[in-house]
């Protein structure tokens, strides 16, 4: 099922001028969740209430509910990288990604699976069937701009559509994920090469954030194939996209490389998604004027960082 072309999309969805999206949030309450990590990046899982404080936009907010997450609906969100420079990592990542929908897929949980190279593909729309990802994820296969299995060395020259990567997040946060509750997690799978989006990652962040989707990085580069012009490497050399895409919405990037296999990075995430805080607060500032007010939760313990997003768009109410 193919998404409709980019430009097309682009101008439904946002309007001719390519503003980002603008998702109508309910801020009477505004609901955040997030992992806290002790000095050694490990999950800690068992805090109460009282071992947090929540300020927004610097001001100290009363806290309404807390718990911690495993019962709240999931929905994911699978983005798959499917340049010319992934092309050796595909069947690893159908496997890998079947058996992660496997295990971490309960009955009120959904996914849907996009694969993104010179364009985006719906390859499954809401699903919780491991039937149909299994046939989504055989879908997969190589999209590259025409002239070339991935842009060349010098990038600057022209803007070829080689790897749509900000224009996958602001699709699948804009119109997947609209409307959806509970939990909402995008996993991009790629090297973290964009070439030729129509959106910044500015606004592809602001889209995530929108949807109140977090995402997460899977950083996964064939080092073979960025050295085959004479060892000349032009690519897949930086994680920063991704840190920036995943750290600003409450997520982080996995390093996939021989010590951590895709797998394993799988497996980790799905620790992850099931050991999540929830905090719930009505803001002191209640003015809906569509401005990004900046969230953070602090802990008396230096020891533990907290992994949340950076803050939420006041949105405006429905005329």
């Amino acid at each position: 099922m193919k998404l409709l072309p980019l430009t097309l999309a682009c101008a439904v969805l946002f309007g001719q001028d390519a503003a980002p999206p603008s998702i109508k949030v309910d801020i009477d309450v505004v609901n955040v969740l997030f992992n806290v990590r002790d000095k050694k990046s490990g999950l800690v899982g068992n805090l109460e209430k009282d071992a947090f404080t929540v300020f927004e936009d610097g001001k100290q907010q009363e806290v309404k509910y807390f718990s911690r997450e495993t019962d709240q609906p999931l929905t994911i969100g699978l983005l798959i990288d499917v340049s010319g420079s992934q092309m050796n990592l595909i069947e690893i990542e159908k496997n890998a990604a079947y058996q992660f929908f496997g295990q971490v897929l309960r009955k009120q949980d959904l996914a849907f699976l996009i694969s993104f190279g010179a364009d985006a593909e719906l390859l499954q729309d809401y699903t919780n069937s491991p039937k149909l990802l299994r046939a989504g994820l055989e879908g997969l296969h190589v999209n590259s701009a025409v002239g070339g299995l991935h842009p060349g060395p010098v990038p600057t020259v022209y803007k070829p559509k080689g790897t749509i990567l900000y224009d996958a997040v602001v699709l699948a946060s804009a119109d997947q994920l609209k409307g959806q509750v509970g939990r909402k997690a995008l996993v991009l799978i790629t090297d973290g090469e964009d070439q030729g989006s129509t959106y910044s990652i500015k606004q592809a962040i602001e889209a995530a954030q929108k949807a109140d989707a977090i995402i997460y990085g899977f950083y996964y580069v064939d080092r073979q194939f960025y050295s085959q012009q004479g060892g000349m490497v032009f690519g897949g050399t930086s994680d920063s996209a991704l840190r920036q895409l995943s750290e600003d919405t409450g997520g982080h990037v996995f390093h996939v490389d021989r010590k951590m296999t895709l797998q394993n990075a799988f497996e980790q995430l799905q620790n992850e998604l099931r050991s999540q805080y929830a905090i719930g607060y009505t803001p002191t500032n209640q003015v809906k004027d569509g401005t990004f007010r900046r969230i953070e939760i602090r802990t008396g313990n230096k020891d533990w960082k907290v992994q949340t997003r950076k803050g939420y768009f006041a949105s405006k109410p429905d005329r």
